[in-house]
């Protein structure tokens, strides 16, 4: 990802900020609403030329560059965390289960929610930004980190 498509994402990503989440939303949803995959890979496709995977999982296999901890984090690295309930394969089996992007500054942009009711799943919230730390104790550790190679 250039600097150039890496500033307009997080642009876009911002002013994002406050569109409803929807558990399981569909591609053709967005911008009008988002879960945290979805957010993700419109973000990418639309301001970085990449086309990425629908679920979380699949997009943290499909990025091949691992970015080693967070003292590496460059704004447009994308996080995944274990979260509480993740997909699991092979390749992550402590699972994954939610997505942020990292805008710089100890922050992230997301599309954030917690389950109100379980069957039917229903979920409540929005894109917001939140401090890193603030996900991870929130959401479970991170999986990996993974960067849109230039």
């Amino acid at each position: 990802m250039t600097a150039e498509q890496q500033t307009k994402l997080i642009e876009a990503a911002k002013d994002l900020i406050g569109t409803p989440y929807r558990y399981g939303v569909k591609p053709e949803e967005a911008p009008r609403f988002f879960d945290c995959s979805l957010f993700v890979q419109y973000l990418f496709k639309t301001y970085a030329d990449t086309i990425l995977p629908r679920s979380t999982i699949e997009q943290a296999e499909f990025i091949t560059k691992t970015v080693p901890n967070t003292d590496a984090l460059q704004p447009g690295d994308i996080i995944f965390l274990h979260g509480t309930r993740g997909h699991y394969n092979k390749t992550f089996p402590e699972g994954i289960g939610h997505a942020v992007i990292y805008i710089g500054n100890n922050e992230v942009i997301h599309a954030s929610s917690r389950r109100v009711q379980k069957q039917p799943i229903i979920e409540e919230g929005q894109v917001r930004i939140n401090i890193l730390q603030d996900v991870i104790d929130r959401s479970g550790p991170i999986t990996t980190i993974r960067r849109i190679a230039n």
